[in-house]
């Protein structure tokens, strides 16, 4: 190595290893891996209070670990954030107060205090989100008037009608029709121990009317949905009983097709949640089927520790195992890949060959091909961890000669390619959901109803159609993504990530993109990117972003300190851009290697990943295990080769 790198070749190595040791400890039996994955309060204090909700027995030991939990993620501003170290939110902080001292927190604690002083200097707990008071109008805390109207006959409308489930995204929808039966049927929460939280408010919480327009909403399209509101508080009572019935029946038929035993439907906490809560609406007991087999599949979420516990959102073994492949591919060695191998081999029976899930409704004639996010998911694969997983077989079996993955590789390209949407871009679960007046409703104040094309996941979609031979002259579908990727480039030069913190990340998601499909290195697209991602490099030599720049008045990235799943990203950015022996690389190396642990791997608090901007947001645990060690064996397979050019997907 030159003078241009400080770092030897033989400490280089040693991480290379000690990082390869460390993610290979984590491996589970049966060759897959999967990390924690961790959400803000809200889910660990939802799940306090669905237990309260339905007068479970209490479990002393776990709610005391929720607790604390609780208590040691509270802010310094006295409320509670949706990332580490982040700015108050108003929804969390209520949540988090009500399961606390549900939980039997006294409302004298000093930690309670500054919480309710918190909430109170901005303007009270009238300020929650809609989701939130969906959930304090079970606990009659808020009137239902508070909550916007949403009748359960919305699912028997048809598909040109301007509001169909099939027009919303998947997590919307899953969430929505449980929660939809229970604004039907109106239930109220058991609450044995008769907790409330009208202290959180300045008003009286039983007067309060419906929410305000939210700030990505537009105020014509706002105050027409609110009318449509007003009408239908009015008329909805006056449905036929019949026509209520036949909703309720069908709403019914869509959950228990898609219920998913102990993964639960979407294999995401809020509809699973949401269906406990129904069935016990609706009269099932604990011991109806599938209600219980629902709850049980809420616990396998909680994660417990010796002093604290908390919920998962959802668990996400398979992107944990494909990534954990490719960055041991990277690293190779005689443990590395066989390991990999392992891991691929697990997630061959995962891919969905046999049910047309919700996608089909606007893709009749493709043919199911996709993985999911989680252990089991069939009506919702993603076309992200679609793409990762082909990329990651298809390159163990061109640079390992591994037979057996060509028929999940073909089955998996044939739908990506058959899931474009019309403007060139994919979207991570549907297709053209472009319906973007729906966010306007009432019920969408967080504006996350739809899914519509991203950058990064057009990115991945391009990366894997070009590992496997298409370029912008031979593909259609190539040459449509990366249009779609010249015109959504912002003028720094960044692109945005949607499922990952931010500019960085979809900005990393697109250069190996461009470089795989054969876009040349002085594009002056690419020389943009690579001269922002070098500009935005911190003086540690690292990369961090903060959450903050998912904000609406669009002010691109915001400084952060520097993480090693994102210093990872931009280094692994950089490369793709033909840039291995660029200042900014060989710094964020050093950067890299001074603050590895002791076992091998690197410590991260920071959030680097997106439910949903400005709404929810994500921590790998396994980010900044496999990312940092995929990043540096890049680094030492480029340095030793003349070509310097990365010459797979990602």
């Amino acid at each position: 190595m030159d003078s241009v790198n400080a770092t030897s070749r033989e400490t280089l190595e040693s991480s290379i290893e000690s990082a390869t040791q460390g993610v290979l400890g984590f491996q589970q039996s049966d060759g897959h891996w999967v990390f924690e994955l961790e959400a803000d309060c809200t889910i660990p204090a939802e799940y306090v209070l669905l237990r309260h909700y339905l007068a479970e027995p209490v479990d002393t030991v776990l709610e005391a670990k929720i607790g604390n939990y609780l208590r040691r993620v509270q802010g310094a501003h006295g409320g509670w954030p949706l990332v580490h170290d982040g700015e108050f939110d108003m929804s969390a902080s209520v949540k988090a107060y009500f399961a606390l001292k549900m939980i039997g927190d006294s409302v004298d604690a000093p930690h309670m205090v500054r919480a309710r002083e918190a909430i109170h200097a901005r303007g009270g707990a009238i300020n929650s989100n809609v989701f939130t008071r969906f959930l304090l109008a079970t606990f009659g805390v808020v009137t239902w008037r508070a909550v916007p109207v949403l009748p359960i006959e919305i699912v028997l409308l048809p598909f040109w009608s301007p509001f169909h489930l099939n027009k919303i995204s998947y997590w919307a929808r899953t969430t929505m029709v449980p929660l939809m039966v229970i604004a039907a049927l109106k239930p109220r929460a058991r609450n044995p121990k008769g907790v409330g939280i009208d202290e959180l408010f300045l008003q009286d919480p039983r007067s309060i009317g419906m929410t305000a327009k939210a700030p990505h909403q537009s105020m014509a399209w706002f105050l027409l949905f609110r009318s449509l509101d007003v009408i239908l508080r009015v008329v909805e009572p006056l449905f036929p009983k019949s026509l209520r019935k036949r909703a309720i029946d069908a709403a019914l038929a869509f959950i228990e097709e898609r219920l998913n035993g102990e993964d639960g439907m979407g294999a995401i906490y809020p509809p699973m949640a949401n269906i406990v809560m129904m069935y016990d609406a609706l009269g099932k007991d604990e011991n109806y089927p599938p209600r219980a087999t629902t709850r049980r599949g809420l616990d396998k979420l909680l994660v417990i520790k010796d002093d604290e516990a908390y919920c998962q959102p959802c668990v996400s073994p398979v992107w944990d195992t494909t990534l954990t492949a490719h960055a041991l591919l990277e690293a190779g060695g005689d443990k590395a890949v066989p390991a990999a191998r392992q891991g691929l081999d697990w997630l061959i029976p995962k891919q969905e060959l046999e049910v047309k899930g919700d996608w089909a409704v606007k893709r009749p004639d493709v043919r199911p091909g996709g993985w999911a996010f989680q252990y089991n998911n069939a009506h919702y694969p993603d076309l992200d961890d679609t793409a990762v997983v082909v990329m990651s077989m298809d390159r163990m079996r061109r640079e390992h000669g591994v037979a057996g993955y060509d028929t999940a590789i073909a089955r998996g390209r044939e739908w990506i390619e058959g899931m474009q949407s019309d403007d060139g871009g994919w979207a991570a679960f549907d297709v053209n959901n472009l319906e973007y007046y729906l966010n306007n409703i009432p019920f969408s104040d967080h504006g996350a109803l739809l899914d519509p094309p991203t950058e990064d996941v057009t990115a991945r979609c391009i990366s894997m159609l070009a590992q496997l031979g298409e370029t912008e002259k031979s593909s259609t579908h190539v040459a449509a993504g990366v249009a779609y990727l010249r015109k959504t480039q912002h003028p720094e030069g960044s692109w945005y990530g949607r499922w990952g913190m931010n500019f960085i990340y979809g900005t990393w998601s697109v250069l190996c993109a461009l470089n795989m499909a054969g876009v040349d290195h002085g594009d002056p697209m690419i020389r943009k990117a690579v001269d922002w991602l070098a500009s935005i490099q911190n003086e540690d030599g690292g990369w961090g972003e903060d959450a903050v720049s998912y904000r609406l008045d669009y002010k691109g990235w915001e400084a952060a300190p520097s993480t090693a799943s994102q210093t990872a990203w931009a280094l692994l950015a950089l490369m793709a851009a033909g840039e291995v022996d660029h200042r900014a690389v060989a710094r964020g190396v050093e950067y890299l290697i001074a603050t590895q642990n002791k076992k091998g791997l690197w410590d991260e608090q920071r959030y680097t990943a997106t439910g949903f901007p400005r709404v929810f947001y994500l921590r790998y645990h396994g980010y900044p295990k496999f990312f940092p060690l995929w990043a540096l064996a890049r680094y030492r397979n480029l340095r030793n080769t003349n070509s310097r050019v990365v010459g797979v997907g990602m």
